[in-house]
């Protein structure tokens, strides 16, 4: 679905006549505050989850999609938690609220595709660290996904095996049941994740309750991982790749994560510069192998 331009000061959507790339103008944003007043609001008794509780959503206050397509997912009650801390029955909480939720926006007539997402830590502009993410559902499809399932039709296989380490396992960095974590091969970021799954499961709703166990216990350990690789909580970017809820077939598609992690050193954020950004193409100044490598010794 096309999106439609909407009155000034809500959403607009709008398509770059030159690049082709889509821009959704939330002016109404811009008003938000940064930091909450008082009390932190995802605490329990606080403004966004006045009763008690495990895991929560809500809808988002101040939504970059119009229409309630965009959530806010508490993972935790405990304020100073991190993901790693839930453990796997915790994660496995988490796991299914984000499985449910996709399910039920999913099924709306104005939602093609649906994104699970996390952003941790001030440097990505989370401003509230209570840990929690968000998800929007979106009328269309990304172009991001958009264009990864593209290269699912091109090359009529699975791109995330060619994506995946080889029989060398250098860019492995842990497995559990039925996951995998590893570091690209053309990784854009000094220690960037893919997640995925041993077998073809096209979304979160569709794991079963040992896929979902796998998952949550892989995400406890690599983000675990990160946290120890520099001895301090690695800011990172979060988010989930599924298939569209459009009511189209898409073959063959696996549900996978991706983990973008800021630094590239000890406190030092990588930065992509003008070169990048404008030429489309980027300089990853940590090898891959080494990398994981990094990563896979990481232990507790």
């Amino acid at each position: 679905m096309a999106g439609n331009e909407s009155p000034r000061g809500t959403h607009s959507a709008r398509v770059d006549p030159l690049t082709g790339e889509r821009t959704t103008i939330v002016s109404r944003r811009q008003s938000r505050p940064n930091l909450p007043d008082g009390d932190c609001p995802f605490c329990p008794g606080g403004l966004e989850a006045p009763e008690p509780y495990e895991v929560r959503w809500f809808a988002n206050r101040w939504p970059p999609l119009p229409g309630g397509r965009a959530e806010v997912v508490l993972y935790t009650d405990r304020h100073d938690a991190t993901f790693a801390s839930l453990g796997v029955g915790g994660a496995r909480r988490v796991v299914d609220l984000w499985a449910e939720r996709s399910e039920v926006l999913g099924a709306r007539p104005d939602v093609d595709y649906v994104l699970v997402f996390e952003n941790r830590g001030p440097a990505v502009g989370a401003t509230i660290a209570h840990p929690h993410g968000q998800i929007y559902a979106y009328d269309h499809v990304p172009a991001r996904a958009a264009t990864e399932y593209d290269r699912f039709s091109e090359h009529g296989e699975d791109p995330l095996d060619a994506h995946a380490p080889g029989p060398d396992l250098e860019r492995l960095v842990c497995r559990a049941p039925g996951w995998r974590a590893w570091v690209p091969d053309a990784a854009t970021w000094p220690y960037e994740l893919v997640l995925a799954p041993d077998t073809n499961v096209a979304d979160l709703p569709s794991l079963d309750a040992e896929g979902r166990d796998g998952l949550a216990a892989l995400l406890v350990d690599v983000l675990n991982r990160l946290d120890m690789l520099f001895g301090a909580p690695m800011p990172y970017m979060l988010w989930f790749h599924q298939r569209p809820f459009d009511g189209a077939s898409w073959p063959s598609l696996r549900v996978h994560a991706h983990i973008v992690p800021l630094w590239r050193d000890a406190g030092v954020q990588r930065y992509v510069a003008a070169a990048e950004l404008g030429g489309g193409e980027f300089f990853n100044p940590v090898d891959p192998v080494d990398a994981a490598a990094a990563l896979r010794n990481c232990v507790r």
